[in-house]
C-alpha cells in the first residue's frame, strides 16, 4: 500500500494553490492523500507569516504533532513532520532548535525538493532547512499532472513582490517579483479545465504586475486575461491580489472588453489617510485610488469592488482613522476586509516607536467592521428579485443543498441535486444576509449569451453608497 500524506493549509489562496502542487509532487513518489495526521506517514503544515503570533500558532499545532510522532514510534513506525511556507521561509533554523522533532523545513519556493528531503528524512533520519530563493523556477520542476481542484481552480501566475511596503513580510518571504510565462500559465489552465474547472482564479502577490514572457514579448495580465478567455470550457476568469499602482490602461479594457472576466475585483486601499499611505509606502494617494475606481467602473459600471485596511498602523490619528472611514463609505464595497495593525519581525514598521495603543486600536476596528458590514449587508440585498448565473462549487450543510459564486463573488445557497455540482446554473435570489445569498434555480433559458455571460435580462450598475 502506499504512504499517505496530510497537509494542513494556513493563509492565502496561494497556499492553498502550492499545498494542491506540493500533494501532486508527492503523489508522483506514491504518496496518497489522507482525511487527518492520524492516517498519513508525512504531515506538512503549510503556513503563513502575515498576521500576528503566526508561528506561536504553528507552534501550538507542532506540539500536537510531537504527541503523534512519539505514539508513531512506541508503535515501531515513523512519522515525518514538515513545515512549508512562509513561517518556514521566516524562522528557518530557528523551527528546528524549538521543535526538534520537525523532520523539514521548506520555503515556498523550494517544495518542489520535497521527494529528496522526505527520502533523506524517511530513510536516513536526516533533518534540512531549505529556504532558498533558486535561480531555477519551482515552476519547470512541478510535475505537469495535477490532481482535479474542482469547478473553482486556483492558478498562481506571479510570486513575490518588489513593491516593499513597511508592513509587509511578503518580500522577505517570497522574494522579488516572477511571472510565469504566459505559454506555461496557458498550458496549466488548459489542464484545469481537462479536470473539470470551469471558473479559474489567477494568483499573486502582486497579481496585477504580471509580466510573464510571450512568443513576441512580455504579456500583460489583461492580455494573459484574453488568451485564458479563448479556452473551450473555461467559462469564468478571476485574479486576486492587485495593487492599484499596476491597474493599468490593457487591464481596465480588459474589465470592459472580456466577458469571461467577472465583475469583481480585490483592490487593497489599506488607509483612507495619504500621510498613513506614505508612512505604509503604498505608492499612490487616496484621490490616486479613487481615480482608479473611476476608470474601473466607468469600463464595467456593474463591477463590485472588495478592499482590504489596515487599522492602528503606527501614528495613526483619529482624524486619520476618520479619513479611513469616509473612503470606505464612498467606495461602497461590496465586500472588505480589515485588520488591526500587526508588528511583523523584519519589517520598517515594525521599529516605529509611535504604535497605536491596543484599546484604540480594537476600538477603531469596531467601528469600521460595523461601516463595512452594513455596506455588505446593503449590496447584497440589492441582489433580492434578481436573477444571476451561479456556479455550483460545493454541497452545504444542509441535506439537499449546494452553494455556488454568484459573478460578484457572493456565496449563493440553493436546493439542488448533488449531479448539478459543476454547473452554471440560473438562480433567482430570493433573500440576502450578510454573508450570503440564497435562492431559487430557474428554468428558463440556457447558460451564455454573446455579451455578457454572467447576466440574465437587465442588471443595472452595482452604484456605490449614496448614488443610488
Amino acid at each position: 500500500m502506499g504512504k499517505k500524506l496530510f497537509i494542513h493549509t494556513y493563509g492565502c489562496q496561494m497556499n492553498v494553490y502550492d499545498t494542491a502542487r506540493m500533494a501532486d509532487v508527492m503523489a508522483v513518489h506514491g504518496y496518497g492523500r489522507a482525511a487527518s495526521p492520524a492516517e498519513a506517514d508525512l504531515v506538512i503544515l503549510n503556513t503563513c507569516h502575515i498576521r500576528e503570533k503566526a508561528a506561536e500558532k504553528i507552534f501550538s499545532a507542532l506540539g500536537r504533532l510531537r504527541e503523534l510522532k512519539h505514539l508513531r514510534l512506541a508503535e515501531g513506525r515513523n512519522l515525518v513532520i514538515g513545515v512549508a511556507g512562509c513561517v518556514a521561509q521566516a524562522e528557518g533554523q530557528e523551527l528546528l532548535r524549538r521543535a526538534p522533532f520537525v523532520d523539514i523545513v521548506v520555503g515556498p519556493q523550494t517544495y518542489h525538493r520535497l521527494p529528496e528531503l522526505v527520502a533523506d528524512a524517511s530513510e536516513r533520519g536526516l533533518k534540512a532547512v531549505d529556504t532558498e530563493f533558486p535561480a531555477e523556477s519551482k515552476f519547470d520542476h512541478l510535475p505537469e499532472d495535477s490532481a482535479t481542484q474542482g469547478p473553482s481552480a486556483f492558478l498562481t501566475i506571479q510570486e513575490g513582490c518588489d513593491k516593499f511596503c513597511t508592513f509587509c513580510v511578503v518580500p522577505y518571504t517570497r522574494g522579488a517579483e516572477f511571472s510565469r510565462p504566459a505559454r506555461d500559465v496557458i498550458k496549466e489552465a488548459q489542464r484545469l479545465v481537462a479536470c473539470g474547472a470551469r471558473e479559474i482564479t489567477l494568483l499573486g502577490q502582486n497579481v496585477n504586475a504580471y509580466h510573464g514572457a510571450g512568443s513576441s514579448g512580455e504579456v500583460g495580465l489583461g492580455q494573459l486575461i484574453r488568451h485564458l478567455a479563448d479556452i473551450d470550457g473555461l467559462e469564468r476568469i478571476r485574479y486576486t491580489t492587485s495593487h492599484p499602482r499596476d491597474v493599468d490602461d490593457d487591464l481596465i479594457a480588459a474589465h470592459r472588453d472580456v466577458p469571461k472576466l467577472m465583475p469583481f475585483l480585490h483592490l487593497p486601499a489599506q488607509s483612507g489617510s495619504d500621510r498613513i499611505l506614505a508612512a505604509m509606502n503604498r505608492t499612490y494617494t487616496t484621490d490616486e485610488y479613487r481615480d482608479v475606481v473611476t476608470r474601473l467602473r466607468a469600463a464595467r459600471p456593474d463591477l463590485a469592488l472588495s478592499s482590504d485596511f489596515i487599522v492602528g498602523f503606527p501614528g495613526e490619528t483619529e482624524a486619520e482613522f476618520e479619513e479611513t472611514l469616509h473612503l470606505a463609505g464612498e467606495m461602497g464595497f461590496a465586500q472588505a476586509y480589515s485588520f488591526k495593525y500587526s508588528a511583523r519581525p523584519g519589517t520598517p514598521a515594525a521599529a516605529y516607536d509611535d504604535q497605536v495603543q491596543a484599546q484604540t486600536v480594537d476600538e477603531r476596528l469596531a467601528r469600521l467592521r460595523t461601516l463595512l458590514d452594513r455596506l455588505q449587508c446593503d449590496f447584497n440585498e440589492r441582489f433580492i428579485g434578481r436573477e444571476l448565473y451561479v456556479l455550483l462549487d460545493r454541497q452545504g450543510r444542509a441535506p439537499g443543498q449546494l452553494i455556488g459564486r454568484s459573478p460578484h463573488m457572493q456565496s449563493v445557497y440553493l436546493r439542488a441535486p448533488r449531479e448539478s455540482l459543476g454547473q452554471i446554473v440560473r438562480v433567482r435570489v430570493m433573500a440576502a444576509f450578510a454573508n450570503s445569498l440564497s435562492g431559487e434555480r430557474t428554468d428558463r433559458g440556457d447558460y451564455g449569451s454573446p455579451d455578457r455571460q454572467w447576466a440574465v435580462g437587465t442588471l443595472h450598475a452595482i452604484a456605490p453608497m449614496g448614488a443610488d
